[in-house]
């Protein structure tokens, strides 16, 4: 393992290398106790809350190594305290959410710091607001502020990566139509989830312009102006594998998350001057099977979806809260454990060459697999060194971390590849 890099903003004049924030959070826990396992011994690290007396508790559940760790008291509300913890670390990982009401000041506390930033937000007006504020003044300083480093949306992003990486290396032109299947999947959801999505849905009920920039495909993209014409593009599709990849069977279903993936992946794509290809469209699908019924799954789960998503737009918050999870819960251990996922990449090239990804892991893929990825992160962005692209701002897992984050992963025992199909 590298010692940790050095450079003009994050080198180790800071006190700690990596700050944990949110850590009496469901995931914010599942993070620290997953650094406290697998972080390299000399790595600098903090814990972080409002209450010190939480997190002190929280700490005492995260075992020795994690009893050496410093304790901060920061709160969302209190500036002064966010860009003091941004000034103290070269890496903050926050859980903190829904971002909307709580990340911006952090992200842009992290932006005037110089300090490299990883969060799990799938916000896309959070992530937007926070292109707009941070975008200019991380490149200035040379932060790397990277959003949704968890499920949302480091499948999707690194998934695409590796593709772009493999078709590259066969010198086998540029990616056209690809799509992401989620093949199987399972875990649990958690009250942080679910409230960040009321907390969307409740800005786009109130801001017509917020509606707008959630239903626009490119919508973090750098300059909407410089995207090619692609023509429509739409998340709630149903689909026939065939047309994906002569491989795939079955009719797939639209993918919950894909709303926000997709607008990651095409983020990755502009910021890159659009080396995947200008005739690039993504579009991601679930698996329901592959039997002749798969078409009735697909059309059933769609109208599920629909019907989920219109009861938290039209039914009162007293009524949501009495059925949904809390915030700072999540599924129960045996549930993590149990849980897993696997997501398969597939893209058409300009010269007619057929490739296919894969990104896989056990356990639950929003808490304990997300945990691996959001900590695996950090600890690239602290020893990645010059291996990790020459990239600052408001970046994606991709663009600020690529290879660097699937080495870590595959060797965190994640299972990332791509290959000609």
């Amino acid at each position: 393992m590298n010692s940790p890099a050095s450079d003009s903003t994050t080198g180790p004049d800071r006190t700690y290398d990596i700050v944990v924030y949110g850590v009496t959070g469901f995931v914010g826990r599942l993070t620290a106790k997953y650094l406290a396992e697998h972080a390299p011994a000399e790595t600098r690290i903090a814990l972080a809350g409002r209450s010190t007396a939480r997190v002190q508790a929280t700490q005492k559940e995260l075992g020795p190594k994690a009893a050496q760790w410093s304790v901060i008291e920061a709160d969302a509300t209190d500036i002064a305290s966010v860009e003091a913890m941004a000034r103290s670390t070269r890496v903050v990982i926050t859980t903190v959410g829904p971002y909307a009401k709580y990340g911006l000041a952090l992200a842009t506390a992290c932006a005037e710091a110089g300090t490299d930033y990883v969060d799990l937000t799938g916000e896309v007006l959070f992530a937007r607001a926070s292109i707009d504020a941070n975008h200019e003044i991380a490149q200035r300083t040379g932060a790397r502020i990277v959003h949704s480093c968890g499920f949302d949306s480091v499948p999707s992003d690194i998934g695409v990566h590796a593709l772009y990486e493999a078709v590259t290396a066969d010198n086998a032109g540029e990616l056209t139509d690809t799509t992401l299947v989620v093949t199987s999947m399972s875990g649990g959801v958690s009250g942080g989830t679910i409230d960040s999505l009321r907390g969307q849905i409740e800005a786009m009920k109130k801001n017509k312009q917020a509606r707008r920039i959630a239903a626009r495909p490119y919508s973090l993209s750098p300059d909407r102006g410089l995207e090619p014409q692609l023509g429509r593009q739409l998340d709630t599709v149903l689909i026939d594998g065939k047309k994906i990849d002569p491989s795939v069977r079955g009719w797939k279903a639209p993918f919950v998350m894909a709303s926000y993936n997709t607008r990651v992946v095409r983020r990755s794509n502009a910021l890159r001057d659009w080396a995947y290809g200008k005739q690039f469209r993504y579009s991601e699908v679930m698996s329901v099977g592959s039997s002749f019924a798969s078409l009735l799954f697909a059309g059933a789960l769609s109208v599920g979806l629909f019907v989920g998503v219109s009861a938290m737009t039209i039914l009162p918050g007293k009524i949501l809260d009495r059925v949904l999870p809390k915030p700072g819960t999540g599924p129960s251990e045996k549930v993590r454990e149990k849980g897993h996922f696997t997501v398969d990449l597939y893209t058409l090239t300009t010269s007619g060459a057929r490739y296919r990804a894969r990104v896989k892991a056990s356990g639950d893929p929003g808490y304990k697999a997300t945990a691996v990825m959001l900590a695996e992160s950090a600890l690239a962005l602290v020893f990645g060194g010059d291996a990790l692209p020459k990239a600052s701002g408001v970046l994606t897992p991709a663009t600020a971390i690529g290879d660097v984050l699937i080495d870590r992963l595959n060797a965190a025992g994640m299972e990332i590849w791509a290959k000609r199909n």
